[in-house]
């Protein structure tokens, strides 16, 4: 038995790890233009635009920071009920991961960690500047890679 023991902390220690070491809001807007006269009954539900954006940059051999953008708003021109942009990022250690799987787990998995903590302060935001929270639905952080690495290696000259 010691010499099983003896054999697996080698195998141990070249387990993959992905570790979250900080998360932070590095940017966060939100505007009401309209208020108060936007915070009455509305007649109709209002057009809701989100768009998303990841960014990576590598910090230390190990250490990567993603960045998560949350643009968007309800109501457009003059009717705008509100917008709100933020910027959340986490700083990620990556142990242990063959270096073709180092993109995918900091594009894929980073984001999806963060998305929860950054969809509650959007949601709490859109509360507290007097309407129903806007609670964003789930992202398939793997499917927005899978486009960008789709739009990355597409001929430019194609339409």
């Amino acid at each position: 038995m010691a010499e099983q023991n003896g054999d697996a902390q080698p195998a141990a220690a070249a387990v993959p790890k992905f570790s979250v070491l900080a998360q932070y809001a590095k940017d966060f807007s939100f505007e009401n233009p309209n208020a108060p006269r936007s915070l009455g009954p509305q007649q109709q539900s209002p057009n809701i635009s989100i768009q998303i954006n990841v960014n990576a940059r590598q910090l230390a051999a190990s250490d990567y920071e993603v960045t998560l953008l949350l643009e968007g708003g309800a109501g457009e021109g003059a009717g705008t009920l509100f917008k709100f942009e933020l910027n959340y990022a986490g700083v990620f250690r990556v142990e242990n991961i063959p270096a073709p799987q180092v993109q995918p787990a900091i594009m894929i998995e980073g984001p999806r960690l963060l998305f929860p903590f950054a969809r509650q302060m959007i949601a709490d935001a859109v509360r507290n500047g007097g309407f129903p929270p806007l609670y964003i639905d789930p992202i398939d952080f793997n499917a927005l890679f899978m486009q960008r690495l789709a739009s990355a290696s597409a001929p430019a000259g194609v339409a």
